[in-house]
């Protein structure tokens, strides 16, 4: 894959994860910055390290799956894996500006 595709797919990949949303805050995911690592293999298997806002999030269950329809939808993704990973720990830092204008965080 060029470094041209790779751009492509990658951007296509993130604007998945931002639709994407917790339903208890009004941000999604990626600018939550849930998303710890996004890694697209030659094959075009899509790896996503994330995390939750807490461990104990009601739907820990559910957002994993949610992660995976939304990048599996991408046009030339062949898989999609998601591995939650809680360190480093999530924290009010890794939130992008735009989420903390919507969540009023400044």
């Amino acid at each position: 894959m060029s470094q041209d595709e790779l751009d492509a797919l990658t951007g296509q990949i993130v604007q998945a994860l931002k639709s994407v949303y917790d339903p208890e805050i009004p941000a999604d995911i990626y600018e939550l910055g849930l998303i710890y690592n996004v890694d697209i293999d030659d094959a075009r298997m899509v790896t996503i390290e994330m995390t939750l806002t807490a461990p104990a999030c009601p739907v820990a269950g559910e957002m994993p799956t949610w992660v995976e329809n939304a990048i599996g939808a991408v046009p030339g993704v062949s898989g999609v894996k998601v591995n939650m990973v809680f360190e480093p720990p999530w924290d009010q830092s890794r939130m992008s500006d735009e989420a903390r204008v919507a969540l009023d965080m400044w």
